[in-house]
């Protein structure tokens, strides 16, 4: 009887949402993607074995305090990575990195990015460092797609001196997006409030020019840079009448110059943010983002209660983008 309670009490433990060993599966019942805890900022990829993986922080708001660094606030612990064959069948690969595990981190696992490159995974990360208002860009690297990541340099990559903005300079530096374009060059463009883009050298883990600022209209944070079929992308999070919503703009070159496409996506009820993330798989598109329309554990929808999803997309002879 015992040995029967202790092996229900791990089951248990190992089917929480996060944890490492779980390995579990489960199927796409329709959005949110999933349902077992709250998740944020989705970051697609495709790998090289086939899967497309999906990454994205843990939100668990605090409940102790009111306001947005309270109980309808945000709270992201860790990074959390998803993988599918199908978009039907996906499996759990639980924690795969805390911001903790950089030495020179104190917190906050906000949005990022996997970019395999070169036979190894980067994962370029947001995260708080030192003060308490300073947001930095740090990056790790992994033989494997699902982890585990290590620090790649043992310090951040993009910090607040690097970016001064004014009296915003100090809210920045997140929400990092990397494409290698054509002639090999690896792009990092990011930031909250300002859209920051500089080249990165062939290692990925220093930059290889100045920083530059893109000009975009109605631009709030959470670029998504990529190429596709001539034309340059950045869709990333605007602002609506009260909550952001999803725009994009295009180029016929990664500096530019870029034209404001219009308005994507509108606003997703209770959700301030809604951070897209876009990718092709298996001859169709895929915009992902976030909501709040997940409850769990007696709470409903709140700001910091997100949840990822994802709806198809379609491209016409002019590359524009239309939800479909």
């Amino acid at each position: 009887m015992k040995r029967l309670l202790f092996v229900s009490v791990m089951a248990l433990i190992l089917a929480a949402c996060g944890q490492e060993a779980s390995q579990k599966t489960f199927v796409f019942e329709g959005n949110p993607l999933v349902r077992d805890c709250y998740t944020a900022d989705p970051a697609p990829m495709v790998s090289s074995d086939g899967r497309l993986y999906v990454y994205c922080g843990h939100d668990e708001c605090f409940e102790d305090k009111p306001g947005y660094e309270g109980k309808y606030g945000f709270n992201i612990t860790e990074w959390l990575c998803y993988s599918t064959e199908d978009m039907v069948t996906w499996t759990d690969h639980g924690v795969i990195m805390k911001p903790t595990d950089f030495s020179w981190a104190i917190g906050e696992a906000w949005a990022s990015q996997v970019m395999e490159y070169e036979g190894k995974y980067y994962f370029f990360v947001s995260t708080q460092c030192g003060d308490p208002n300073c947001k930095a860009i740090g990056v790790a690297v992994s033989d494997k797609p699902e982890g585990p990541y290590v620090d790649a340099i043992g310090k951040p990559l993009i910090t607040d001196e690097m970016t001064d903005n004014g009296p915003r300079g100090w809210w920045n530096d997140f929400d990092p997006t990397v494409m290698v374009d054509d002639d090999g060059t690896p792009w990092l463009c990011w930031g909250n409030g300002t859209c920051f883009l500089a080249p990165l050298k062939h290692n990925l883990v220093e930059l290889d020019g100045p920083i530059t600022i893109l000009p975009m209209e109605n631009y709030v944070e959470g670029p998504w840079l990529y190429k596709r079929n001539g034309h340059y992308y950045n869709v990333y999070a605007s602002m609506g009448q009260t909550l952001e919503t999803i725009s994009y703009a295009m180029a016929p070159a990664v500096e530019g110059p870029w034209t404001f496409m219009g308005e994507l996506m509108g606003e997703e009820k209770d959700s301030f943010t809604i951070h897209p993330g876009v990718i092709d798989y298996k001859g169709k598109s895929y915009l992902f983002y976030h909501n709040t329309s997940l409850s769990l554990d007696g709470y409903g929808p709140a700001t910091g209660r997100r949840s990822i999803c994802f709806t198809e997309i379609a491209y016409d002879q002019d590359g524009l983008i239309h939800l479909k």
